[in-house]
């Protein structure tokens, strides 16, 4: 573990496909995916390394995927909120070191970020990254509440976050009570749930790929809005209106089940952002997108971290 300010190399170029509501529409390697494997390292490479420390590589399971980065805002007290954010990839792709740019954006804010790894198909298929998700979140809370790295030990109210895949992930835990509960955790102790461009509703299955990450007897279970009961944490979902990859029906969705459920879910659909576009807003150094989606995050953070 070592405390860092550079970022780490990006090499890594992810798969793009859009998830309609009920179909999975199956698309090669895209134009975006290169494009976030250049913007990534170019973001990192601008993103001040001020007002925050990182701490790289710490482990939560055995194996090559089994770590995350914590990144540390200059003053924490007890009270400061923890995000864990899980990356996108179309399940089979993505690094922790693509996302150094997402750490700085709320860790300068005053936030606790923790972006970790897991295992991608075909590694693993559905569930096993969503065990790694759960396993790295339920060790995420009890190192940031336990005290360590020179942080206080205390409430340190607990988000999740995701985009694309890592939406999917994030709100399962959210909704699906199974994953973090054989951790020790429940989604109802966390302080609400973060979706950004996610897939939460994308039944039936057309692509053979999907089919193989998704095993036909545990396909309901892999979808967030089959879980929705009203008893989630508040979640806060957006999409944008230009997204290709994932259609934001998705948000829409699973934001009508939340409101049908009683459940308190603020939904957002920005006009001229694309599926990379709800992530890269985000970046601070560079601005890509539009501004908003940051700031509603980190305001929908404060009023929901208590």
């Amino acid at each position: 573990m070592s405390n860092v300010q550079s970022p780490a190399s990006i090499a890594a170029i992810r798969r793009k496909r859009r998830f309609r509501p009920a179909v999975v529409a199956s698309l090669s390697v895209s134009f975006a995916a290169l494009v976030l494997s250049g913007c990534a390292a170019v973001l990192n490479a601008a993103t001040s390394g001020n007002g925050y420390s990182v701490v790289e590589d710490i482990r939560y399971m055995p194996g090559d995927r089994g770590t995350y980065d914590l990144y540390i805002p200059a003053t924490v007290t007890p009270q400061t909120p923890v995000v864990v954010f899980v990356y996108g990839g179309s399940w089979d792709s993505g690094s922790k070191d693509l996302y150094l740019f997402v750490g700085q954006s709320l860790a300068s804010e005053g936030v606790i970020v923790a972006i970790p790894d897991y295992r991608h198909y075909p590694e693993a298929r559905f569930p096993g990254f969503i065990e790694d998700a759960a396993k790295a979140t339920a060790r995420i809370a009890r190192t940031v509440r336990g005290g360590a790295y020179a942080m206080p030990g205390g409430s340190h109210p607990l988000f999740l976050m995701g985009h694309s895949a890592g939406a999917q992930i994030a709100g399962l835990l959210a909704t699906d009570e199974t994953w973090l509960t054989q951790e020790g955790l429940s989604p109802h102790s966390l302080a609400g749930f973060i979706g950004l461009a996610g897939p939460y509703d994308f039944l039936p299955l057309t692509e053979e790929r999907y089919k193989l990450i998704f095993p036909e007897a545990q396909r309901a279970a892999s979808q967030p809005i089959n879980f929705v009961d009203g008893g989630e944490p508040p979640m806060m979902l957006i999409a944008g209106a230009d997204d290709t990859t994932v259609d934001p029906k998705n948000t829409r969705s699973l934001a009508a089940k939340m409101r049908a459920s009683g459940g308190s879910v603020t939904e957002t659909i920005y006009p001229g952002v694309d599926h990379l576009g709800a992530v890269t807003a985000f970046a601070t150094a560079i601005p890509l997108n539009d501004t908003a989606i940051r700031d509603a995050t980190l305001d929908f953070i404060r009023q929901n971290a208590r």
